[in-house]
């Protein structure tokens, strides 16, 4: 289709209008051939020296802009008026540039040392909670409410492990106090334990955003002060729930289908046990049928500790 010479004109008078707001908003480039160093441009801004090539410069056909609607008798101007100035866009100050925020996060291996050296001088559960409330190496802390440490019994013969808290748990400040908690103090009262005789915590001890799974790095750098708890608990059994917390304390990468319901050997903080996987309670409360599996899991435990089961 052909245009006609006011249509072209009028097509690259609207593509200088539209590279002139481009050159406003500080545009430099359409598509680069190579990426931009920001950093290495020292004061230059975006769009400084910039130019559009093979573009005659057009100069934009005067517009006049809509007449607002008179609406009231108070807005109209007599006859012949001039009309009020248009008021004037204020200046802005491109002189100021924010300062570089410095980065106060340790790296994950010098975090990892640091939770090492503050767990192996904890004397007692009471010690190493201050220790850890204390420890900012992990990026949890900086999103969660509280500090999830343990509740329970300290020594205990079962050490209950689970994946993270939860938005009940970060509430309370204690693992396992939600929905999947109180359907796990019913699976440990089938067996005949209770709060008393065991001791239940997390592999991370502060909330993932949005209940997320805990990275492997995150449960790395709360390894240290895990080891040390269980040293001071002194478990006969660690009872792992579902597939983080089995592959984390197991060192193994199967899912948990096939790592529930058999016994393990684990050596944990000189402390050496016999871990069982199972289930975890927030996955039965979505597929109740899977209680069956887990029941076989905690006869078994039952039985190796002689625990007397309820009917």
């Amino acid at each position: 289709m052909n245009m006609s010479p006011s249509g072209h004109e009028a097509a690259l008078r609207a593509h200088a209008l539209l590279l002139a707001w481009y050159r406003e908003m500080g545009v430099d480039h359409a598509v680069a051939d190579d990426a931009t160093d920001w950093l290495n441009r020292g004061d230059a801004r975006p769009g400084d020296g910039f130019v559009f090539p093979d573009l005659d410069p057009v100069e934009p056909a005067a517009t006049t802009p809509p007449r607002p609607p008179q609406s009231a008798v108070s807005d109209r101007r007599p006859m012949g008026a001039p009309p009020p100035p248009s008021p004037a866009r204020p200046a802005v100050d491109t002189s100021f540039r924010p300062a570089a925020r410095p980065l106060t996060a340790a790296a994950p291996d010098e975090a990892t040392l640091a939770a090492r050296d503050a767990a192996r001088e904890a004397k007692s559960i009471d010690d190493l909670q201050a220790r850890l409330a204390g420890f900012d190496g992990c990026g949890l802390k900086a999103t969660a409410k509280s500090l999830c440490f343990y509740r329970g019994a300290t020594p205990a013969r079962v050490m209950v492990i689970g994946e993270a808290p939860g938005a009940e748990e970060d509430k309370h400040g204690k693992p396992f106090v939600g929905p999947a908690g109180q359907l796990l103090d019913k699976m440990l009262a089938a067996i005949g334990l209770d709060e008393r005789h065991a001791h239940i915590t997390n592999i991370v001890y502060w909330r993932p955003p949005g209940n997320r799974p805990p990275t492997p790095q995150e449960a790395l750098v709360c390894r240290p002060f895990l080891e040390r708890q269980v040293e001071i608990v002194k478990p006969e059994v660690l009872l792992l729930l579902g597939g983080p917390a089995s592959n984390h304390i197991l060192e193994k990468p199967e899912g948990i289908m096939r790592l529930r319901g058999k016994w393990k050997d684990v050596a944990i903080g000189g402390h050496t046990m016999r871990a069982m996987a199972t289930l975890h309670p927030a996955y039965l409360l979505r597929s109740p049928p899977a209680k069956r599996m887990v029941w076989r899991d905690l006869l078994t435990i039952a039985e190796a500790l002689d625990l007397k089961t309820v009917p």
